[in-house]
């Protein structure tokens, strides 16, 4: 027996397990010492997409501070939390980490200014989704290896990119044929899911405190951060502000985590899932957060909306982000040329303005916040070099 199978005997009936697995789109054989789920987290934590996410926005442009989230580091945490979520509930945590660490892989630079950026100017050419294109970077985008394009992941991991947040997400003319979007994903993807949400909430909280468009004063007007900073203050007298709002976070991390476990049980048992088919055939998804935590929640995602996000210096970057991105696509559609080579060979073979388009978004979306705006720069500053 197999370690992965030991480990995998100890799951609940409904968990995906990897001899359930749909398998990949093209075969190959089986590795001795891990399940398939492992194989595509360590493909993807090799790839040249997931390395490139160190120097990616969150929120905060990369050269704008060392200890700000980026989108690599956010990775790394929703991967922690959907780890420890599966494990708390005997699901399968490999798959739950692979998708939480692919599930950015095709985001902009600049955050979400540059993917509204992106998906404004190719709005004529099909538009532009994140989800949609990590899908390319894991099934295309990436070379690697000499048998098959892409990083060839399992059937359930590429699944889990596809319905990160929900199908409105999912342009209406993109070729999603292959994955059944009126079932459900495994739990294990749901997990994913959520726990990205559960990561930037709260790690938002932490560097919009350490930038100072947060304050403690006007968080402690939030239920959910109140009701665990206060007991913080409480058993610390005098401590250290930034290290009491680090305290909150961790407690109000625990505190999501303990209530998606307990809701999702409830759930499970309230549907009456006993096998994975179970969890593919339920009207709605199984994983979430109590009706009283999931309205709390709310409440904090308006108010860092309000405070954080519409924060002038926030605003002021993605202004700039979005006039960088829409530049350097209207420069490129002029002339293709001006692409580097391997990116002009693509356009060449097919000359149709749609397949250009693609290649250029690929091309942009592909770059960090840095190389953006030294891309900028070459394109439109005669001083810089080519």
């Amino acid at each position: 027996m197999r370690v992965s199978d030991r480990y995998e005997s100890t799951l609940m009936d409904y968990a995906c397990r990897s001899e359930e697995s749909r398998g990949r789109r093209y075969d190959e054989p089986e590795s001795a010492t891990r399940n398939p789920f492992q194989r595509d987290r360590d493909r993807i934590i090799h790839s040249t997409a997931f390395r490139r996410l160190e120097y990616k926005t969150q929120v905060f442009v990369n050269h704008e501070g060392d200890h700000y989230r980026t989108r690599l580091t956010h990775s790394i945490e929703v991967a922690q939390i959907a780890r420890s979520i599966c494990r708390a509930m005997h699901l399968h945590e490999d798959l739950a980490e692979a998708v939480a660490l692919a599930h950015d892989l095709g985001h902009t630079p600049f955050g979400h200014s540059g993917q509204d950026a992106l998906d404004a100017v190719m709005n004529p050419y099909g538009g532009f989704e994140h989800n949609r294109q990590s899908l390319r970077v894991v099934e295309s985008l990436e070379h690697r290896y000499v048998s098959f394009p892409g990083l060839n992941l399992s059937y359930e991991t590429r699944e889990g990119i596809v319905k990160h947040n929900s199908p409105h997400d999912i342009p209406k003319n993109s070729d999603l044929s292959e994955f059944n979007l009126n079932e459900q994903a495994t739990l294990e993807a749901q997990i994913g899911n959520l726990a990205d949400e559960i990561a930037y909430n709260n790690h938002d909280i932490d560097d919009g405190v350490r930038a100072g468009m947060l304050t403690v004063s006007g968080l402690k007007e939030i239920e959910l951060f109140r009701m665990h900073y206060d007991p913080v203050e409480f058993e610390y007298p005098g401590i250290d502000e930034r290290v009491a709002v680090t305290e909150t976070v961790r407690r109000m991390i625990n505190f999501l985590i303990l209530d998606v476990i307990d809701e999702t049980g409830r759930r499970i048992q309230s549907v009456g899932v006993q096998s994975l088919d179970d969890v593919r055939a339920a009207a709605d998804a199984l994983v979430g957060f109590s009706k009283p935590v999931r309205q709390m929640n709310g409440v904090l995602k308006r108010y860092l909306y309000q405070h954080m996000y519409k924060h002038y210096r926030v605003v002021r970057m993605a202004s700039k982000a979005e006039r960088v991105i829409q530049e350097i696509f209207s420069a490129y559609m002029e002339k293709p040329e001006m692409l580097p080579v391997d990116h002009c060979r693509k356009v060449e073979r097919d000359e149709a303005i749609e397949r250009r388009a693609r290649v250029i978004a690929d091309y942009i979306a592909g770059m960090t916040d840095r190389y953006a705006l030294e891309e900028y720069d070459r394109l439109f500053d005669v001083h810089a070099r080519s």
